[in-house]
C-alpha cells in the first residue's frame, strides 16, 4: 500500500511539472504564432486550437493546491472550456490545411461552423447542468468530474471529429508535390493526435468507477503530456512556414532560439520551484530566500550557456548553407554604419591633435555638391567649417604624391593644414582633412610624420570601405523587390490543381486586395510600415521609379502614387468646392497635406460623412489609374 501511494505520489507530481510545461510552451507558442503569422488561416486555426489546450492543462496546474471537492468543481468545470471546444478546432485546423492545397468546400466550412456551436452547446451543458458531468472526486493527485447520461455523446462527438480531422490532414498530404511540402504536412499527421492526448484522461477519468485506482489516469496523463509537451512543438514549428516569405532558415532559427531563451528558461524556473524542499529553513535561511536566489542563478546560468551553445546550434540549422550564413554574420559585425565611421574618424582626429598639440580637427568630405562635415574634434561645429565647396574641390583635384606623406603635402589655408585623403591607388579623393596650423607652414618632425602617416592611411581605409558599402546598399535596395518576388515564389507551396507561378504573379491587378495595399500605403504616405512593406513595392511601375529616387523603394513608391494623385487633378485654376476637384482636393489635403478630416470638411464645405464616402471613391480612382500604369509597364 505504501509503495502504491508513493508511485502515485510520484506519477502525480510528474504531471504536475509537464503540465506547467505544456502550460508554459502553448502560451508561448500562442504568442510567438499570433506576433508572427497571424495572416495565414492555419495559424489561425492553430491559434485557436493550441488556446483550448492550454486552458485544460491552466486546470491541470490550478487543481494540485486545491484542498476540498466544492473548491475543485468550478476548476474542473472551467477546464470543459478546453474540453469541449477541442473537437471544433481540431475540425478547423484540418479544414484550413486542406484549404491550403487549393481543396475548398462550403459545406465543409458550415460542418466547421456547426462543429463550435455544438462545442458552445456542450460546454454549456458542463458548466449548468449535470447532464454531461457532475461531481466526480478530488484526491491530493487526481480530480476529475464524474460522467452524466449525456457524457457518450460528448465522447462519440469527440471520436468522429478527431478521426473526420486526421482524414483532412491524410487528404491534405497526398496532395503535396513539394518532398518539402509532404514531410511538413507528414510532422502535422503525426503531431495531430497531440491535443487529442491531452484530453483523453479526461473521457477515461469520467467514465471510471469512484473506486478505481488513480494510478491509472495519472499514468494515461503522464504518457499524454509527454507527447503532447512534445507534438505542439512539432505542429507550432510546421505552421510558422505557413503563409510567410521569410526564408526557411531564418524561421527555424527564430523559433528554435526562442524556444531556447522563453518556454525552455521559464520551464526550468518552475521546475526549480516545486522541487526545492518546503520546509521552513534551507541552510539557515528562509525557503523563499533560497528560492529567489536559486531561480535568479539558473536564469544567468542559462542565458550563458545558451550564448555558449549557439554557434554549435547554428551550425546545426545551417548545415547546408554553413559557410555562406557564416560570411553573412562576419558581414554584419564589420559592416561600417554612418555612426561607427564618424567615432572612428573621431579617434583619428583626436589622436592626431594630441600628437601636433593643436585643438581643433575635421574631416570633410562632398555630398551634393556641397562639403559636409564627417567627423571634427575640439571647440569645432558644422557652421564653423571655412571651407567651401570650391576650395574642397580644388583640393580634390590636387596632384597626387603617390609617395610617402611629406609635410608638403599639407596646404595652409584659413588657418588650418589641408591634407587630401584619396583611395588607396590615388585615383580618387574622398575627402580632406584639417588640422589647426600650429604655423605659418607645415613643419612636422620625422617621428610626427611617422605616426600621421599611419593614422592618415587608416583614415583613408574607413572612407573608401564605407564608399565601398554605400554602393553595395544602393545596389541592394534595388534588388530588394525582385528577391521579395523571389521569395514570394519561393513560399508558394506547390499542390495539385495550384495555378503556375506566372498565374500567381502576374494575376489580375485591380481588385480589394489591391485597393486596401493603395489605401494602407497612402495611409503611410511619407512614411511607415505601410509603405515601406507594402506589396506594392513589387510592381513594375515602382520597380523602374527606382532609379529616379536614388534606390529607395519607399520613396519609389511615393512617387508613383503622387503622379496617381496628379492624374486625377483636373486643368484649370484649383477650385476648392467644386465637383470636378472634389476628389483631387480630398487625396492632397488628406494624405500629402495630412490635415485632420474636420478640417478637410470645413474647407470643401461637405459633411463628414460624405467627406468619407467620397474618399473611398478617390482611393479606388486612385487604385485603378495605378492599374492601368502597372499594365502599361509589363506591356
Amino acid at each position: 500500500m505504501e509503495l502504491s501511494l508513493n508511485l502515485t505520489s510520484i506519477l502525480a507530481f510528474a504531471n504536475l511539472i509537464l503540465s506547467s510545461a505544456i502550460v508554459i510552451i502553448a502560451f508561448s507558442l500562442l504568442v510567438y504564432i499570433l506576433t508572427h503569422n497571424l495572416r495565414s488561416a492555419v495559424a489561425r486555426s492553430f491559434c485557436a486550437l493550441i488556446a483550448f489546450v492550454t486552458i485544460v492543462y491552466v486546470g491541470d496546474v490550478a487543481l494540485p493546491k486545491i484542498e476540498t471537492l466544492e473548491a475543485a468543481i468550478p476548476w474542473l468545470r472551467f477546464q470543459w472550456l478546453g474540453i469541449a471546444f477541442v473537437p471544433a478546432a481540431y475540425l478547423h485546423f484540418s479544414d484550413s490545411l486542406l484549404r491550403t492545397t487549393n481543396l475548398t468546400s462550403p459545406w465543409r466550412r458550415r460542418a466547421v461552423l456547426a462543429s463550435y456551436l455544438i462545442s458552445a452547446l456542450l460546454f454549456g451543458l458542463a458548466i449548468s447542468t449535470d447532464l454531461l458531468v457532475h461531481d466526480g472526486r478530488h484526491l491530493p493527485q487526481i480530480s476529475h468530474l464524474a460522467a452524466g447520461p449525456l457524457f457518450w455523446v460528448f465522447a462519440l462527438y469527440f471520436l468522429l471529429t478527431v478521426a473526420w480531422g486526421a482524414r483532412n490532414i491524410q487528404r491534405a498530404r497526398q496532395r503535396c508535390l513539394t518532398s518539402t511540402s509532404r514531410r511538413r504536412m507528414t510532422y502535422l499527421a503525426l503531431a495531430f493526435a497531440a491535443p487529442g492526448l491531452g484530453v483523453f484522461p479526461y473521457l477515461v477519468a469520467a467514465s471510471m468507477s469512484p473506486y478505481s485506482a488513480p494510478g491509472i489516469v495519472l499514468l494515461l496523463s503522464l504518457v499524454g503530456n509527454v507527447g503532447v509537451s512534445l507534438m505542439i512543438v512539432v505542429m507550432a514549428y510546421s505552421v510558422a512556414y505557413f503563409g510567410v516569405l521569410t526564408p526557411d532558415r531564418v524561421i527555424k532559427h527564430s523559433l528554435i532560439h526562442y524556444l531556447l531563451r522563453g518556454p525552455f528558461v521559464a520551464t526550468c524556473a518552475v521546475i526549480v520551484m516545486l522541487t526545492v524542499p518546503k520546509v521552513e529553513r534551507i541552510l539557515g535561511l528562509p525557503r523563499d530566500t533560497v528560492l529567489i536566489f536559486a531561480i535568479v542563478g539558473l536564469i544567468i546560468v542559462l542565458q550563458i550557456f545558451i550564448n555558449l551553445a549557439k554557434p554549435f546550434i547554428d551550425r546545426l540549422i545551417y548545415r547546408q548553407d554553413r559557410e555562406e550564413i557564416t560570411w553573412i554574420q562576419e558581414l554584419d559585425k564589420r559592416l561600417l554604419t554612418t555612426t561607427d565611421l564618424k567615432q572612428f574618424m573621431e579617434n583619428v582626429l583626436t589622436a592626431i591633435c594630441e600628437l601636433l598639440r593643436v585643438q581643433r580637427g575635421f574631416v570633410a568630405v562632398m555630398a551634393g555638391g556641397e562639403p559636409r562635415l564627417e567627423a571634427f574634434c575640439g571647440p569645432l561645429s558644422p557652421s564653423h567649417l571655412a571651407l567651401s565647396a570650391a576650395d574642397l574641390l580644388a583640393l580634390a583635384q590636387s596632384p597626387s604624391n603617390n609617395g610617402e606623406l611629406d609635410s608638403g603635402d599639407f596646404v595652409v589655408r584659413d588657418g588650418y593644414w589641408l591634407l587630401p585623403l584619396r583611395t588607396e591607388a590615388g585615383e580618387a579623393t574622398l575627402g580632406v582633412l584639417g588640422v589647426d596650423a600650429r604655423s605659418s607652414e607645415p613643419d612636422l618632425t620625422e617621428d610626427e610624420l611617422e605616426v600621421v602617416r599611419l593614422l592618415i592611411a587608416q583614415a583613408e581605409l574607413a572612407l573608401e570601405d564605407r564608399h565601398l558599402q554605400q554602393g553595395v546598399f544602393v545596389a541592394l535596395r534595388q534588388i530588394i523587390p525582385q528577391i521579395e518576388r523571389i521569395q514570394r515564389w519561393r513560399g508558394t507551396v506547390r499542390y495539385r490543381g495550384s495555378p503556375g507561378l506566372e498565374t500567381i504573379e502576374e494575376g489580375p491587378l485591380y481588385g480589394p486586395d489591391f485597393q486596401q495595399w493603395v489605401r494602407d500605403a497612402l495611409s503611410h504616405y511619407w512614411g511607415g510600415p505601410k509603405l515601406t512593406r507594402s506589396p506594392l513595392l513589387n510592381l513594375k511601375v515602382v520597380e523602374r521609379a527606382l532609379e529616379e529616387n536614388g534606390g529607395n523603394p519607399a520613396k519609389a513608391l511615393r512617387s508613383v502614387l503622387g503622379r496617381a494623385i496628379e492624374a486625377l487633378k483636373p486643368e484649370g485654376k484649383r477650385q476648392m468646392t467644386t465637383a470636378e476637384w472634389i476628389l483631387y482636393n480630398i487625396l492632397e489635403l488628406k494624405f500629402i497635406q495630412g490635415l485632420r478630416v474636420r478640417d478637410i470638411a470645413m474647407r470643401l464645405a461637405i459633411s463628414e460623412s460624405d467627406l468619407y464616402r467620397k474618399q473611398r471613391v478617390a482611393i479606388e480612382e486612385v487604385a485603378k489609374t495605378i492599374a492601368d500604369m502597372e499594365q502599361g509597364a509589363r506591356e
